[in-house]
């Protein structure tokens, strides 16, 4: 058993708290957070990027999804925690075991800057009905977590207009249009990407992820960046308050909407906005439930953002397809396993001009490995690779052009006929997603199919989305649209929505084939039949003919394929040595 889960319980007990629900969060809802926030790695062990820990005194389980199901059982073996498979059969809700768990008189606690006010409100409401109480004024890991990081207070740099396409006074004059609309008074803003976008800053407080610790405050009279004053230089400080930004600490947040007067109309995500800055909203004061007016003009890139976007790709996709024609060249010559191939497709993409860094931690999956859909290698864990079965490769970059996010399947020598026809059924899915055209107004959900019909054929499938949205120089994974069939999902897919194209294949114990595209959506036309949309496909990266048995993929997508090829050939060529294009132009032949 972990040492720091009988810590917990020791300090539980103190409290008098009989459950603790340690979620994956910051102060902000954020999907992947900073050193100081990872309270539930620290006591689990697990390290997944999401998942909530709930502790009793004599049980404590791992809630976690499909992507972290492999790499949760390894990590929480021995632990004594149990890992909750979410949405697996016979597996409930935390929200569920609470309901069954909680009796009369015990007591329910939580940290309540990490846990969003709408997730509050349902725990409260169980424990209530329960009989039970709820506690969420203490940080009970941190009581107990000796050597604990510090809030992260790296220094900000800020996007000129020229790269974003929008200057920070213009979007805040849109904000103030959208409160208009809504008739409010005010906006708070707990979304790192969110405020980061508003006020076209970034910052380095989350691993690959360019954000800074902050939330904003916009009304029509002002807007309040809370920050740590520290983390800017004079020249942005003096050009953010040339804009009417005032400037504020951090945590004078709470201060700040406990001070609004009565009768102010106050717009908040109560999806995203922590609940102790929910519970400072004085009684006097409405709230508005309602995404953050930021949300859709950040995921609908203005054409600036888009012409800078294809830049990024092209960079990335040189650097991608020489790391490509490096293992080619040297599988089973030179040593390698999956953390140096790693790294010396980090040193592909240094080259390029304006890289930042990369966009999440890169996933390098050999084999058997390849079938963890979030595998993440350790010296410990780290496998040598041979000169046969796959390597999957599922990585991204953030240039001042914006953020990337590919994934390529790799065959490092000879195939079975097993893993040729699985790779050919996901490349088959990834050509129809990428083709597909529709009528405005459709969602992720209801184009899923496409991706996925190769393997439904077959009774299989996967076990995670086909598509997310990808900020830009912000988080790879943005809100509100997103390609998956099984998530409700109201959000229409509309112009300059960046979102990736991901179907996959996994074969626990054998290998696994993940084949990613990121596509931007473009206007086709409208007609007496409506306004109709298509995708364009960023990643310029060819697909490895290696692997691919055209007989299975069909005339259609043979097609969608030889046009990709021909056209990542055209792209790439002017960046390439002679004898790089004398590889690509092999790898890209029509088949």
């Amino acid at each position: 058993m972990r040492q720091q889960l009988c810590d917990l319980r020791r300090v539980m007990a103190a409290h008098g708290v009989d459950y603790y629900m340690v979620p994956t969060d910051d102060f902000h809802g954020s999907e992947y957070v900073g050193d100081h926030f990872k309270c539930r790695s620290f006591v689990s062990g697990f390290t997944g990027s999401a998942g909530t820990l709930l502790v009793g005194a004599d049980w404590a389980g791992q809630w976690a999804d499909g992507r972290y199901f492999l790499q949760a059982a390894e990590q929480l073996e021995g632990s004594g925690i149990d890992l909750m498979k979410m949405g697996e059969p016979g597996v409930p809700a935390i929200t569920e075991y609470l309901e069954k768990h909680l009796k009369p008189g015990m007591t329910f606690g939580f940290d309540g800057r990490v846990v969003s006010a709408r997730l509050a409100e349902r725990l409260r409401a169980i424990a209530e009905k329960n009989g039970a109480k709820v506690v969420c004024e203490s940080d009970l890991v941190g009581e107990i977590w000796q050597e604990r990081p510090a809030l992260s207070a790296r220094p900000v740099m800020e996007l000129s207009a020229e790269l974003v396409g929008k200057s920070r006074a213009e979007k805040l004059m849109d904000v103030r249009a959208a409160l208009g609309k809504e008739n409010a008074d005010a906006v708070v803003i707990a979304s790192l990407m969110d405020v980061c976008w508003l006020m076209n800053l970034r910052g380095d407080d989350v691993s690959c992820t360019p954000v800074v610790l902050s939330f904003a405050a916009v009304t029509a009279q002002e807007a309040v960046l809370f920050i740590n004053p520290a983390v800017l230089s004079e020249e942005i400080r003096c050009r953010l308050q040339a804009d009417g930004v005032t400037i504020r600490p951090y945590g004078e947040v709470y201060d700040y909407v406990a001070a609004l007067p009565a009768g102010t109309k106050l717009m908040m995500n109560l999806n995203v906005v922590n609940s102790k800055l929910e519970s400072c909203v004085p009684s006097g004061v409405k709230v508005i439930d309602k995404a953050d007016p930021t949300t859709l003009p950040k995921a609908m890139k203005n054409d600036r953002e888009v012409e800078n976007i294809r830049v990024a790709h092209v960079k990335d996709g040189v650097a991608v397809t020489k790391f490509m024609h490096w293992l080619k060249k040297n599988a089973g010559k030179v040593g390698m396993d999956e953390i140096s191939v790693a790294e010396k497709l980090e040193e592909f993409r240094r080259e390029q001009e304006n890289y930042v860094g990369p966009s999440f931690t890169p996933i390098m999956g050999y084999a058997a490995h390849g079938a963890i859909v979030h595998y993440s290698a350790t010296p410990e864990s780290a496998w040598k690779i041979e000169p046969r079965s796959f390597l999957l490769s599922d990585t991204g970059g953030h240039y001042l052009e914006g953020s990337t996010d590919i994934t390529r399947t790799i065959a490092m020598g000879e195939l079975t006929e097993e893993e040729k026809r699985f790779y050919t059924l996901v490349l088959k899915g990834n050509l129809q997603l990428g083709n597909a055209q529709w009528k405005a107004g459709c969602t992720g959900a209801n184009l899923d199919i496409l991706a996925r019909e190769p393997l439904w054929r077959l009774e299989m499938d996967y076990n995670h989305g086909t598509g997310h949205g990808v900020g830009y120089l912000l988080s790879v994974h943005e809100g509100p649209q997103r390609i998956h069939w099984g998530v409700s999902n109201t959000q229409p897919l509309d112009v300059g929505m960046v979102t990736s194209n991901e179907p996959g294949f996994y074969l626990e114990g054998g290998f696994g084939v993940r084949l990613e595209n990121l596509t931007v959506v473009r206007e086709v036309e409208t007609n007496g039949y409506g306004r109709f949309l298509r995708f364009e496909t960023l990643t310029m990266v060819p697909f490895d003919l290696d692997a691919v048995v055209p007989s299975l993929l069909g005339e259609e997508c043979r097609m969608l394929l030889n046009a990709y090829h021909a056209k990542v050939r055209k792209t790439l060529a002017p960046y390439l040595t002679e004898e790089e294009n004398a590889w690509l132009a092999d790898a890209t032949r029509a088949i």
